[in-house]
């Protein structure tokens, strides 16, 4: 067997489908074309592919092949978190989606940063997945946009496809799948619903600046507000960090510590901000919705279990749609680029009307 030449990187490090790429002079689609065995290849490409991998050791999908026996088809997801359960209600739906259509399901998470973000999908190139499906909230910046494209790019040249769950188009020309919700029109009709119920001093809780599903909301929260005629104050915007319980209950408490509520409703970013805001006012002596209307955004725990009024989203058909339509394209050669699905309000005990 031939000696491997000198080299300064690890003795152990494991061969990439690059290493492969490059000793057989092709491309990377081209190796994995031809580890998949699915498409035709010249016998002359075949056989410099496969010297390189016997030279290199390469060891094709080992994930999969230590699972005897089940596909080595795969489906990637890349999320900031799995503990949010935004983040993880939509992986489990990948994931069922993907079990059924007889796919493995790999999931990397990246805390935010872009640096693991991108190490994510080098590893998902090299495991050859069908589909690398990104969820989840970001800034939409000329930045974004460059990188997913190259994101989309590269996968697109190694046959695999890109798709974007829940956060922005890139642009026209970027081969890649958008499933999305009605970001704005939920957070439109749940500030709607407060104003048909005669309130007029709507704080909104949680306000996180630049990314794109808050951006979302609270652009809903101002068409609402314009439509019934009400102007908005900025005073009743609470800005924060993270969309999490702790930061709902950090910002109520706060403001209720500056001052005695001027505010008859609030209209928190999602489900847990209203959970740590309703903690807050009820440490005030503030009954819901007696003294305060709440109302959330997601329709996730703890929604059901504290009675919140709030905007509904199909986490469960945002990721099945995900997974359908990268295989659907992959095996009918096209699927729509671009689906929007509903919200609507979920109308529990949280909200009351005002009289007077």
């Amino acid at each position: 067997m031939p000696r491997r030449a000198a080299s300064a990187e690890p003795a152990d490090r494991r061969a990439t489908i690059r290493d492969v790429a490059k000793a057989a002079g092709v491309s990377i689609a081209t190796v994995s074309r031809v580890l998949g065995g699915t498409y035709p290849t010249a016998a002359a490409t075949r056989t410099r592919v496969m010297r390189a991998v016997r030279d290199l050791d390469y060891v094709v999908n080992s994930h999969a092949r230590a699972l005897a026996g089940i596909s080595t088809k795969s489906v990637a997801i890349v999320v900031s978190s799995v503990v949010s359960p935004f983040y993880a209600h939509v992986a489990q739906a990948v994931e069922t989606q993907a079990a059924q259509e007889g796919r493995l399901c790999l999931i990397s998470t990246t805390g935010g940063d872009l640096r693991r973000e991108l190490g994510a999908l080098k590893l998902m190139l090299e495991e050859h997945a069908e589909a690398v499906i990104l969820i989840g909230n970001v800034v939409d910046n000329d930045e974004y946009r460059r990188r997913v494209g190259e994101y989309a790019r590269a996968l697109a040249a190694a046959g695999s496809q890109l798709v974007l769950c829940g956060r922005p188009a890139p642009g026209p020309d970027v081969p890649a799948i958008v499933v999305d919700y009605d970001n704005t029109g939920g957070a439109r009709a749940a500030t709607g619903h407060l104003l048909s119920a005669g309130h007029r001093r709507i704080l909104y809780l949680g306000h996180k600046p630049g990314y794109t599903t808050s951006e979302g909301r609270i652009a809903g929260y101002r068409e609402a507000l314009a439509a019934h005629g009400v102007p908005e104050d900025p005073g009743l915007v609470l800005a924060g960090g993270a969309l999490e319980r702790q930061e709902g209950y950090r910002l109520m408490r706060e403001r209720l510590r500056a001052a005695e509520p001027d505010f008859t409703a609030v209209f928190a970013a999602n489900d847990q901000l209203a959970a740590g805001g309703r903690q807050a006012l009820h440490e005030h002596g503030l009954r819901i919705p007696e003294d305060i209307s709440l109302m959330g955004y997601d329709d996730l725990p703890p929604a059901t279990d504290i009675g919140l009024t709030t905007t509904h989203v199909p986490h469960d058909e945002l990721g099945r749609t995900a997974v359908r339509l990268a295989l659907q394209r992959d095996r009918a050669g096209g699927a729509d680029d671009h689906v929007v699905l509903g919200t609507h309000v979920v109308v529990r005990q949280s909200v009351r009307p005002l009289t007077g």
